[in-house]
């Protein structure tokens, strides 16, 4: 079965709820959400009872609260010493939060090490999430980066030392990112050797999540730049082949593409994936609606 969805806003009065109802309108069976803006600590209380009827609604439109994943805000960076405390409290929290919220998953930027170094990041980063990790109901996925500036986890060696470095293996995974391979030099029109390449220095039992997302750049740029599916420099054909790929039936994916103006274009993303027919037009026809 496709497992597929989007990042979906995360608001104080619907709650996970809200995330839940505007996933079925895109005709999604999963979703990423930040339980509060990514750039602050700003986070409010969670409401069980809310939590309870997403549930509810959760299982009774298919949605496997298994595969719903949430995303660490981007200001925690453990690879470099400055503001690290803070990092690891903050982390700390999400985590609870998201037991509160029974997820499973939380995506996490391995970080940027801001002239350290890498083999003092990946230190400091192991170090971290072996002290979140410790008694965390909750598995941290690693993200792949595009290297941009000083980020740390361009390639799967990188992800691969940090990993070696976690005691409690269970409790940590890697979420790919399709964008961040193409800019980071991955070749994912060949996606059977980059899947082959990645089982060999990490292995496929640590691929728990794949953000589905066509790139503004051309391979190899380290940039970082998301572009709607079938509209960059991947194509509709390779992520098709990634999104239906026989050893990824189990693994949620999740797209991350641009707004259309102030338009989430998910739905029709999603109907596009799930019908394996590009719509040239598509942002055309979203524009002349708004």
């Amino acid at each position: 079965m496709l497992i597929i969805g989007s990042h979906v806003n995360y608001k104080k009065d619907s709650g996970l709820l809200g995330c839940v109802e505007t996933s079925l309108y895109y005709g999604a069976n999963t979703f990423m959400f930040y339980t509060g803006a990514p750039q602050n600590t700003m986070r409010s209380t969670i409401d069980i009872n809310n939590v309870e009827k997403a549930l509810e609604k959760m299982q009774e439109n298919n949605i496997d609260i298994e595969n719903v994943i949430v995303h660490a805000p981007y200001i925690i960076n453990l690879a470099n010493t400055e503001k690290y405390d803070f990092a690891v409290s903050f982390l700390k929290a999400e985590i609870k939060r998201c037991e509160q919220l029974k997820i499973k998953y939380l995506v996490l930027h391995p970080g940027s090490h801001v002239g350290l170094g890498l083999e003092v990041a990946i230190c400091n980063i192991s170090t971290g999430l072996n002290e979140v990790l410790r008694n965390s109901k909750v598995t941290i996925l690693l993200e792949t980066m595009a290297g941009k500036g000083s980020e740390v986890g361009k390639d799967f060696e990188e992800l691969q030392m940090i990993i070696e470095k976690i005691e409690n293996k269970s409790k940590i995974g890697i979420c790919m990112d399709t964008c961040h391979l193409n800019d980071a030099g991955y070749d994912v029109a060949n996606f059977d050797e980059v899947l082959r390449e990645f089982d060999k220095i990490i292995g496929l039992q640590y691929l728990k999540c794949i953000h589905i997302n066509d790139s503004k750049n051309k391979i190899s740029s380290h940039k970082d730049r998301h572009e709607n599916i079938g509209f960059g420099e991947i194509g509709f054909p390779s992520l098709i082949q990634i999104i239906y790929h026989e050893k990824l039936k189990d693994v949620p994916k999740i797209l991350e593409t641009p707004y259309v103006g102030e338009h989430a274009p998910y739905k029709e993303e999603i109907r596009m994936i799930k019908e394996k027919k590009f719509d040239e037009g598509l942002l055309d026809k979203i524009i002349s609606t708004l």
